[in-house]
């Protein structure tokens, strides 16, 4: 087994860490990978631009890890996230530090939430490395937003953090300007929406309504047909009483306003 001394006492060196950086700033994605693979046992297989890149990459490589970007053209990292989790360890890597996406990310199987600029070339390669492992790492700003979620009562079905040697100190936390608003409010509690009679399906597809999304990139999300996506929203909007995307949308977050994406319209 590798990391076993052989019979003459020698120790092999460990497999390297196999990577795929799904990012898609084309700068950010080059520099990750660059400073990736100048690491002792790390290897960067694949880079992705979007979610659907970094899942196909997952598939033809088999990595230990994706270190993924949340706000992405396309499939962004939140729709991508339940489709690679089955498949390899994930780690989010990303600008976006408010509280409602780290939860939501961790609430989706990732690993870990890193916010750039909160941690160094050494500590990303830890957290890489722990990530293979199954250990969870949190930046400052993901910490602090996920205890931020906790202590409002909303974050029940949180994956849970790190122990104390699991994540990095929460001390002088960097306010992050909100770079993304890929997704909905996610506190209303599932009992809320399960009055709808929605099945697991159609409220994924709710939820990527409400983010704005339209049938084309629901479809991409969701790697089924546009046609099959127009069958949900019938049975959808047929369940919530609802006869256009910004009502449904109301319905669905409780808010009794239009939380779409503007111009989207009646579908």
């Amino acid at each position: 087994m590798t990391g076993e001394p052989n019979p003459f006492g020698e120790v092999p060196p460990p497999e390297p860490v196999r990577v795929v950086v799904a990012d898609d700033n084309p700068v950010v994605r080059a520099g990750l990978a660059a400073l990736l693979t100048g690491r002792e046992n790390v290897e960067v297989v694949a880079e992705a631009a979007d979610g659907r890149e970094a899942y196909e990459a997952t598939l033809a490589h088999g990595p230990d890890v994706v270190l993924l970007d949340v706000r992405m053209p396309g499939v962004d990292g939140l729709a991508a996230l339940p489709h690679l989790v089955p498949l390899t360890a994930v780690l989010m890597l990303t600008y976006s530090g408010e509280s409602d996406i780290v939860h939501e990310a961790l609430r989706r199987g990732a690993n870990g939430y890193l916010v750039h600029g909160e941690f160094t070339p050494d500590e990303l390669v830890t957290a890489v490395r722990d990530a293979r492992r199954g250990r969870p790492r949190l930046t400052p700003t993901a910490a602090g937003a996920l205890l931020a979620q906790l202590r409002a009562g909303s974050a029940g079905s949180a994956v849970p953090v790190a122990d104390s040697g699991g994540s990095w100190p929460t001390e002088g936390r960097t306010s992050m300007e909100n770079l993304s608003q890929l997704q909905p409010d996610v506190a209303q509690s599932v009992s809320d929406r399960s009055a709808y009679g929605l099945s697991a399906r159609e409220a994924e597809i709710m939820e990527l309504i409400a983010s704005g999304m339209t049938n084309q990139q629901i479809a991409a999300t969701c790697f089924i047909s546009e046609k099959t996506v127009k069958n949900h929203i019938n049975r959808i909007f047929a369940k919530l009483h609802s006869t256009s995307r910004s009502e449904a949308t109301a319905k669905w977050l409780g808010t009794g306003r239009n939380s779409a994406e503007e111009g989207v319209g009646r579908w």
